[in-house]
């Protein structure tokens, strides 16, 4: 006889003590929860045989669906590796006690959208974080200030737009940020310039966010080892020549960033259809930006000056090879020294110092040489200054003895024929006659009868003077007519003229008859 089928759950059912039908829908679900949540075993204490994968000090807990952190976790733990679950937030009390040995914490492909401002309190001493692909939009100050041990940190791949600017003030062993791949629009320049910059960090990458303009006099001071592993391709750079020349030098003196993604460096033409052209395309017919070509450095002479061996890495030992092929040596008697930092030193500049000099950089991976071209004016600074100003002062003289040209010519004292009242004095000539003039200026009768007459030398044979004297033991005569000559001047109220004043002046002995 054919029995009915039956089937495996009512069964069990069956099997089950007489329940209510109510108890045994309750029981049923109870069983489902705990077949699904089985495997992440959310909220339970630490499983190294069924949540997680425990080896010496690795404890992966990946893919267990995890919604929180687990408890219980071992204080020898070196690596906690919670990636690819569905942690949304990361509070304070993710762990209770410190863990001292804890160096390696990876929580990226989660969905963290929450950082509590304490929750690297208890893992001070980590070296290597990652964040990376979760749903964080924001850093907050001072988020990671108790992370003073960490060189690595990984936040590519969120939703970060905002970062503060003391958000990794603290981190002073930083030397790898990844930030590429967020939606960052402000290039955190704090981070590398002079002074605010975190003197450990090597390598900054802010590529593909929304980044359109560079700082770029700030970018082109930095040093070499910093430029090397600044990466900022993939970005809606608005184009620029100065943009083409910044990235032209990184190519020529082959830095990393430049050489291994040339071709991701792009911009947006200044045009209404926003054209994305190739950076290192400029130089065509887009924008015809001047081909870059190094500079060479100039000094003068009796001038002190520095050439820096401006490498891509750091800690490296240097040694200076002077123009002819002269290695600079310690305690010699060059003018050339290399500083403790690398630097070459020259004090004072010759003009033979002109040339070639070459900077050969080692360590044990990276070898680089560096060539820096001098070229030496053959005068000195100051006598630039100098031959300025000694131009400048006769400039000056000039022009100062044009205007007193100027004002002796137009602003002499008014004439007679402006100023009537003032043209003739009692006893004066007008100042319109020369001194040289023998032609009267004034018609007085007696006056002209006067210059009617004429002047006679008198041979020297004559007189017995000396060195065009008269003498006084002179006829008695002559003196009488003379006085008698005086004497009619005199009632005549006659003025000294010109010609009188002339006769006295050209004329040894003049005798007027």
């Amino acid at each position: 006889m054919l029995q009915p089928y039956i089937k495996a759950g009512d069964s069990l059912l069956e099997t089950l003590p007489h329940w209510s039908k109510r108890q045994r829908w309750a029981f049923s679900l109870a069983l489902c929860m705990a077949i699904l949540w089985l495997p992440g075993a959310a909220g339970s204490t630490l499983n190294c045989h069924k949540t997680c994968i425990c080896a010496s000090n690795i404890v992966s807990c990946s893919k267990m669906n995890l919604s929180i952190v687990p408890t219980g976790l071992p204080l020898y733990m070196a690596v906690l590796d919670l990636s690819y679950n569905d942690i949304q937030r990361l509070r304070s009390e993710w762990t209770p006690v410190r863990l001292p040995k804890l160096h390696n914490l990876l929580l990226s492909h989660n969905n963290l959208t929450f950082l509590s401002s304490e929750a690297f309190v208890y893992v001070k001493y980590l070296s290597y974080l990652d964040l990376s692909s979760n749903k964080l939009r924001q850093l907050d100050e001072l988020i990671f200030e108790p992370l003073v041990n960490l060189k690595v940190l990984l936040l590519y791949n969120n939703h970060i737009s905002q970062i503060d600017r003391s958000a990794f003030v603290t981190m002073i062993n930083l030397q790898k940020l990844y930030l590429s791949q967020n939606y960052i629009s402000r290039f955190p320049l704090e981070l590398v310039k002079e002074r605010s910059r975190l003197e450990k960090l090597s390598l900054l990458d802010v590529s593909s966010n929304k980044i359109k303009i560079l700082p770029i006099d700030e970018l082109q001071v930095l040093p070499a080892w910093i430029k090397n592993g600044l990466y900022f391709h993939n970005n809606p750079l608005l184009c620029h020549c100065d943009l083409y020349t910044l990235l032209a030098h990184w190519y020529i003196r082959k830095l990393n960033s430049a050489m291994d993604f040339k071709d991701d460096y792009t911009c947006i033409l200044p045009s209404p259809q926003k054209i994305q052209e190739r950076v290192f395309d400029l130089s065509g017919a887009s924008m015809n930006c001047s081909t870059f070509k190094e500079n060479d450095e100039e000094a003068f002479l009796e001038q002190r000056l520095i050439l820096s061996c401006d490498t891509k890495h750091r800690k490296m030992s240097k040694t200076w090879i002077m123009p002819g092929n002269v290695m600079v040596t310690r305690g010699s008697n060059q003018t050339a020294t290399v500083l403790d930092d690398g630097s070459l030193q020259i004090s004072p500049v010759r003009a033979e110092d002109s040339g070639t000099y070459t900077c050969i950089a080692m360590s044990e991976a990276f070898n680089e040489t560096i060539y820096v071209v001098l070229k030496v004016h053959n005068f000195t600074m100051h006598g630039v200054g100098e031959t300025l100003n000694t131009a400048y002062t006769t400039l000056v003289g000039c022009l100062a003895s044009v205007v007193l040209v100027l004002m002796y010519l137009y602003m002499t004292p008014c004439r007679c024929f402006c100023c009537p009242d003032k043209g003739k004095t009692l006893g004066g000539d007008s100042i319109h006659s020369s001194m040289l003039s023998v032609t009267p200026t004034h018609e007085d009768p007696a006056l002209k009868a006067e210059l009617n007459r004429h002047v006679e030398f008198i041979d020297s044979k004559d007189l017995q003077g000396q060195n065009g004297k008269l003498n006084p033991n002179a006829d008695n005569d002559d003196d009488d007519d003379l006085d008698a000559e005086a004497g009619s001047l005199m009632k005549g109220k006659r003025k000294k003229s010109v010609a009188e004043s002339i006769s006295s002046v050209f004329s040894d002995t003049p005798m007027v008859v």
